[in-house]
This record gives C-alpha cells, structure tokens and sequence, in this order.
C-alpha cells in the first residue's frame, strides 16, 4: 500500500466520522510512517540474505582461481612470497597460496631480434641505415646486417636486475658490432674476415652478459649480408670477391692434381727402391756364394792341385763352348783326332781324317 493512498483513505474517515480533521491527519500520517519503515527493512534483509551467499561463492571461486596455475614445456615461474623470490621450473598444474604469493610467468623460448634490418608483415625487408651503416679501420662505410637469437635463463634476474633486459641486449649488440667492425678494413670485413668478426662479436657479446648477469644468454650472433654502401663500389666488391673465389678455385684444383700425383710418384718411387733392393740383395747372395765356392775350391786345390785345375777347366769348358768339338793334331801326317766335350764321362769317342779336315780347321790343334 502506498504511503499517499493511505493518507487519502484517512482524510476521507476523519470527514464520514465528523471529527476534527486536524487529528484525523496526524493520526494517518503516524501509521503510515510506520508500515513504510517495517517493508524497508523487510526488503533490505532479503537482499542481505541474497546477496551473502552470492558474494561467499564468489569468494570462494576467485580463492580456488587464484590458488592454481598451470606451465607450459616453454615456460617457468618466477614465484614472490611475501617480497622473496623464487624460480618454479615444473611444468603442468601448480599450487600457490592466495593472496600471500604472486606468480609471473617468463617465456624460456629462443627470441630474436635484427639488426641493419626490419623485417615487414609481409614478408620484406626494410633496411635501417642507422643500424647498419659502419664505418672500417681504413675510413670506409659497409652496411652489415646481423641476426641475433637468445634466451632467458635465470628469470629472476631477467625480472628485477634491469627494467628493459631485450632493450640492453640490443645495445650492447649494436656497440659490440660497431667496435668490432671498426677494427678490420672493408676488404676484409666484406670478403674474408666475415666468419672472423662474427666469432669476435658472439665471444665479446655472450662475455658482457656473463658480466652484467640480466638473465639473458646468447645463443647465436650471424652475418645475414655485407655489402658497400653505394652500386659502384657494390660491383668492383663483387668483381674482387668473383676473382677470389677464381683464385681459390684454381688452387683446389692445383692441390687435388698434387694429391692426386704425389701418392702415384711415392709408389713409383718405392717400387724402385724395393727392386733396386732384391737386385741388391740377390747380387750380396750371389757373391756371397760364389765367395763359398771359391774357398772351398781353394781347398780342394790345395790338396789336389792338378785335379782341381783338370775339373775346374772341363767345368769351365761346359760353360763356355757346350756344343763346340775340339780338333786336337796327334802327328805330323795328317790325321787328327776328334773328342766332344759331352764325353768327359770317360767314354771319348775319337776318329781319324784326313788332312783336308785339318786344314779346313787351320790345321792347328785347339
């Protein structure tokens, strides 16, 4: 019932009755005043009693919510209790206390960023002269570009050691580059000295980090492309880098004839000296033995000298006139007599024959 038609419903009793209206108003008022004030307080119980139980749910959810998190294979947690903190390394669902820890989770994947260059959501690359442009130790510019990956390994002082940690990196990257650079001359560092400055930067950049501990490691630092500044001094680079390679070409080939040479020379050469070997081997031997025989035919000799000298020559005759007869001139008539050196056996076969032998043979005895 409305405060208003309650008051309207008095005026017109206090009017029916004839009683002074005056009275009849205040004693309308005061009841309605009161029937106001019990539904208000009625209707703020309810919801009291609604909304505690709605709220202690809440509560209850965001509790639970807040006591849980879960870790992915590429990230750890940096876990504050109470101002102190400390690394979770465990992967999957983890459990905090509500309201007294706090968890930040860091990404331990391999970043990257570039330097000399930017690389466009499309797929293209814009180049960054302020980046890439060095200066060399004979007063020339070369543009280097440059890839950079690392990772974070300590994620407490990747938090607190320094507010932008990837913002300090690239710094010291850059520097790193520029003084490193400025050491070799444009010939070297746009030819041969590429795979040296790079070396030079990684162990002078990953030194650094070591040094300023911001939770950072490098994992990699490399050139992505060197070149002159200006088309014309690109060309007469790509020329002296066409004739380098030509050079080392041709020395490749050079050194693989030689290797291919040597070995067949060296065999050659050993194949000799090991004939000359046998040959001298097998003449030692053979002096050697006829050394033997000599002395053992000196031996015999002594004690058998004109046997020895009758063997010797007969053996000697064997060698040296095997199929030759020999004429041998008896007396002054003519006739000769025949021996053959293949009867030394002691059966000589002789024969006689005229004089016409004996001077077809020089009639003389041999």
């Amino acid at each position: 019932m409305r405060i208003g038609d309650f008051l309207k419903r008095g005026d017109k009793g206090a009017q029916g009755s004839g009683g002074a209206p005056g009275s009849a108003n205040k004693a309308g008022g005061g009841a309605a005043g009161s029937g106001g004030n019990g539904n208000k307080a009625e209707i703020g119980n309810r919801i009291v009693m609604i909304l505690l139980p709605v709220l202690a749910v809440l509560f209850l959810v965001s509790v639970v919510m807040d006591s849980f998190y879960i870790l992915s294979e590429t990230e750890s947690a940096v876990v504050t209790t109470l101002g102190k903190a400390a690394v979770n390394n465990n992967k999957g669902l983890q459990f905090k206390i509500p309201f007294l820890q706090d968890v930040t989770k860091i990404s331990t994947t391999v970043r990257s960023f570039e330097v000399g260059y930017i690389e466009e959501s499309d797929g293209t690359y814009r180049n960054v002269e302020s980046e890439s442009t060095m200066i060399t130790s004979d007063m020339n510019f070369v543009d280097i570009d440059f890839y950079v990956t690392y990772q974070v390994t300590d994620p407490i002082q990747y938090m607190y050691a320094t507010e932008e940690p990837e913002l300090l990196l690239k710094n010291l990257v850059q520097s790193t580059i520029r003084g490193t650079v400025s050491a070799y001359t444009v010939d070297s560092a746009l030819t041969t000295g590429k795979s040296e400055i790079q070396q030079n930067i990684k162990n002078i950049v990953m030194e650094e980090l070591e040094e300023e501990n911001i939770g950072l490691s490098l994992i990699d630092i490399s050139i992505q492309d060197v070149e002159p500044p200006t088309e014309q001094i690109k060309e007469a680079f790509s020329e002296v880098e066409n004739a380098r390679q030509n050079k080392e070409s041709a020395l490749n080939e050079a050194n693989q004839y030689r290797n291919e040479q040597i070995p067949a020379a060296e065999a050659k050469a050993d194949k000799i000296i090991q004939k000359a070997e046998a040959n001298k081997t097998a003449r030692i031997n053979e002096a050697n033995g006829q050394v033997a025989r000599f002395n053992s035919e000196y031996g015999e000799y002594v004690k058998y000298p004109l046997i020895t000298r009758q063997r010797m020559f007969y053996e000697a005759m064997e060698d040296i006139l095997p199929d030759l007869k020999i004429v041998i001139n008896n007396d002054g008539e003519g006739s000769t007599q025949r021996m053959y050196l293949g009867d030394l056996d002691g059966s000589f076969s002789t024969g006689e024959t005229k004089g016409q032998e004996t001077d077809q043979t020089g009639g003389e005895s041999r």
